[in-house]
């Protein structure tokens, strides 16, 4: 089984008479990516912010690869990180940044070099090294804020918001480098992140933050199965009937009946399974031309554990 890269047991952070984190708790190994999720205000990021030797915390504490939170300086030299607003100098080239970097990290002044030009060519930026970091895209800054947060070849990346902003083909060039930081290095990555589908694309595990507290923590499969007797499915019946079909299922404890998508389907959520809400319209005479039940959704979960949070 893989090493233990990233350990925290109650960790917490007040900020005055206000709780940012409230005794969160989990651990991570070697290649693993955690999907950090919550809405606004969870506390995400000032989770990141401890882990990474930012805030130190109010309560509890943590480890990188065995070192203890007592000793940031040590963390800092085993982990990277992307945060969420990062700001490069304009003024340099994508290599003249990256053996900076490499520098401050004690490395010499070949390795720094080497090390640079090696990342540039993983992150997919070798033939703009020598431009200005004032002509990169958005896109682009990303992948080399990415490079940066692994000069120093480190047991723990945190990246807060990687694909904030970029077009979908962006978003793909990220998620594709998150995934080959974990499988070909055996980092262990924490995202940060809003977008559900990007979790399931790359997560091996998850972890739900809401108001500073973990809801839930384990497999994609795992934090799902736990709104598995809440369904969703998607109801056609003949279009005169949908306005009677919909009035039948509000009459259902447990059913609601979602926006329109089509004239002639009715999407609902169950909480108690479909069988109740299709044995209604049946019984009231409504002809089911067909009936489907989706699979069950990360998002689906995230909004019931979640439901009346600000996002």
């Amino acid at each position: 089984m893989p090493g233990v890269t990233l350990e925290a047991r109650e960790l917490s952070k007040w900020f005055g008479s206000r709780t940012a984190v409230d005794s969160v708790s989990f651990t991570a190994r070697e290649g693993e990516v955690i999907g950090l999720l919550g809405p606004n205000g969870a506390g995400k990021t000032t989770t990141i912010r401890m882990l990474s030797t930012v805030l130190a915390p109010t309560g509890g504490e943590f480890s990188v690869a065995g070192v203890p939170s007592s000793r940031p300086a040590d963390i800092r030299a085993r982990i990277g990180v992307l945060p969420e607003s990062a700001g490069y100098p304009a003024h340099q080239t994508g290599l003249e940044y990256l053996i900076y970097h490499g520098r401050l990290f004690g490395l010499s002044r070949d390795e720094a070099r080497n090390t640079a030009v090696k990342l540039l060519g993983q992150v997919g930026l070798s033939e703009r090294a020598q431009s200005r970091i004032s002509t990169y895209s958005r896109g682009m800054r990303q992948r080399l804020g990415i490079a940066r947060a692994l000069v120093n070849d480190p047991d723990v990346v945190f990246l807060d918001e990687p694909t904030l902003g970029l077009d979908p083909a962006g978003q793909r060039e990220i998620l594709t480098l998150v995934r080959t930081i974990a499988e070909a290095r055996g980092t262990t990555v924490v995202l940060s992140t809003h977008t559900l589908p990007e979790v399931e694309q790359v997560c091996s595990t998850v972890l739900i933050l809401d108001k500073g507290k973990v809801l839930a923590a384990g497999t994609v499969a795992d934090v799902t199965s736990t709104d598995a007797n809440r369904q969703s499915g998607h109801l056609r019946v003949p279009p005169a009937q949908v306005a009677r079909a919909k009035e039948v299922l509000g009459g259902v404890a447990g059913v609601s009946v979602l926006s329109d998508e089509r004239r002639d389907v009715i999407a609902i959520t169950a909480t108690d399974g479909m069988n109740a809400a299709l044995s209604a319209v049946v019984d009231a005479g409504i002809p089911v031309l067909s009936f489907q039940i989706d699979g069950a959704r990360l998002s689906d979960a995230f909004l019931a554990m979640t439901r009346g949070s600000t996002s």
